[in-house]
């Protein structure tokens, strides 16, 4: 892929490590895609345990960039920078060599540790406003430092052992030395975003020694150049700078230009992310909302839900959905009703680790299943932002829409018609376009950088009588999660007075 002669010289690279691929793209100033590459990524799931390989990583990182740069002039290349999934770790020694496997950001291994974890921090997670997860970095940490391999107690006894998030690793391996890590991938692992500091009096008394940890910068800063076996590696230039990324719901919020207060993107990806911009902190003491530093400051607030297009490969594996979607426009309403989390235990709009997807009513047959969880997805987005309303938080639009999920004009059709309100789909919706914009930006103001380089894309306008078509179901829906004590009272009754 060639730039045009309209295109500006200088090129930035963006990373985006998700759950089943890596993506590369390579971008001009001004947003124009010359470049980019792919390749698959495999988990091994056992019970609560998801893991990936993170030399896996590093190999498919190699093909994606030759990939994206093919015949590009790389002496054109300023930055790049890399974003992961939230939550995803590894422990490795001080050089990059890895000590055990990822652990992906749904691995839910620690739910005894949580507890401990809640418990010792539990002042410094109030003045944060949420509370610690099982799904969260640090008591997974916490979990396999005490019961990972026996080799673990001695490296952590000779300080041999490092922290690293996704994003770390592979910025580390392209630089060839240790590198920091940016404040969106370390909230997770126990961050004070507030006082910008490792706490070490909540990991003294977990055992964690606070040199686990690498150094904590904003999104943006140079931490690295990409070193001799880097170049060697993907075809980049020595000394190419590379930038502190952001987490990948952070990073698909920044493709789509979602960056000033009142604006939201809803990333549909395996699972669905929602995260907007607000100038002040919120608080939610449930836990299903928490808030990263906006770079240019203020506060990205947020959450994920388990729900998301990863059931849609679950389910209907061998689907043709442009078939598929045609199919679903003859059932709206579905005649069932779907709550389509990934296995067991949800994140956002609420925090249950035992909550169970389900299906009540009766589907007409395949199409109308598929159409069900297209809906049920639906659903939860608009609840979501009911809960963010809730909250306090500016929903005053626009809404984006990102992901694999939102390819489907279609879904995106149902996506407007259930919210009620116009969503638009950026030209470049990818994460990996979000972090060439983040590398642009350096230490300048991402939001400015954004507004040269994101694209106005494809506006899709609720239907007339979208929102009445559906709003039986959608009350239907918050009425079935409320019997099964999901929701509280104070978020039924909001969302069934707004529906």
């Amino acid at each position: 892929m060639h730039s045009s002669p309209l295109s500006t010289p200088d090129l930035w690279a963006g990373v985006d490590v998700g759950t089943q691929s890596l993506r590369v793209m390579v971008t001009d100033g001004q947003g124009l895609v010359v470049g980019h590459g792919s390749g698959p990524l495999t988990s091994r799931r056992t019970g609560p345990r998801h893991e990936q390989d993170p030399e896996q990583w590093w190999r498919v990182l190699g093909t994606a960039f030759r990939q994206a740069l093919g015949d590009l002039a790389v002496d054109r290349l300023r930055g790049l920078a890399i974003c992961s999934t939230s939550g995803t770790f590894l422990l490795a020694t001080p050089d990059g060599r890895p000590r055990s496997a990822a652990l992906m950001y749904d691995d839910a291994r620690a739910g005894v540790e949580v507890e401990e974890v809640s418990e010792v921090g539990a002042e410094l997670w109030a003045d944060l406003g949420y509370p610690m997860q099982q799904t969260w970095a640090l008591p997974r940490l916490v979990w396999l430092l005490r019961n990972g391999a026996p080799t673990h107690a001695a490296d952590l006894a000779h300080g041999r052992l490092r922290l690293l998030h996704c994003a770390d690793f592979l910025a580390g391996r392209l630089a060839g030395t240790p590198v920091a890590t940016d404040w969106t991938h370390a909230l997770k692992s126990g961050y004070d975003v507030e006082a910008l500091r490792w706490p070490a009096e909540v990991l003294d008394r977990l055992d964690v020694p606070e040199t686990l940890f690498p150094e904590v910068v904003r999104p943006g800063t140079e931490i690295g150049t990409v070193g001799r076996i880097g170049a060697a590696h993907t075809g980049l230039p020595v000394g190419l700078p590379i930038h502190a990324g952001l987490t990948d719901g952070c990073a698909a919020q920044v493709a789509a230009g979602a960056l000033e207060p009142g604006g939201w993107n809803s990333v549909l990806g395996t699972t669905l992310v929602l995260k907007g911009v607000t100038r002040h902190r919120l608080r939610d003491s449930g836990g299903a909302v928490y808030s990263h530093r906006h770079p240019d400051g203020g506060w990205l607030p947020g959450g994920a839900s388990n729900v998301g297009a990863g059931v849609l490969r679950a389910r209907f594996p061998d689907a043709d959905h442009e078939q598929f979607d045609d199919a679903a426009a003859r059932h709206e309403p579905a005649g069932g009703l779907s709550y389509p989390i990934n296995g067991r235990g949800e994140r956002f709009p609420f925090v249950d680790p035992g909550a169970e997807p389900f299906e009540i009513g009766t589907f007409a047959g395949t199409a109308d299943r598929y159409a069900g969880v297209l809906q049920g997805v639906a659903f939860v987005e608009r609840l979501c932002l009911s809960y963010l309303r809730m909250l306090g938080a500016p929903v005053t639009g626009p809404i984006s829409v990102t992901g694999g999920g939102s390819r489907s004009r279609y879904w995106c059709q149902v996506r407007a018609d259930v919210l009620g309100q116009p969503v638009r789909r950026p030209a470049q919706p990818e994460p990996a376009f979000g972090m060439a914009v983040v590398a642009a930006a350096g230490e300048k103001s991402l939001a400015a950088t954004a507004r040269g380089m994101v694209r106005p894309g494809q506006r899709i306008d609720p239907r007339p009588d979208g929102q009445r078509r559906f709003a039986p179901a959608y009350a239907r829906f918050v009425t079935e999660l409320t019997r099964r004590a999901y929701l509280s009272p104070e978020l039924s009754r909001h969302a069934l007075e707004a529906a």
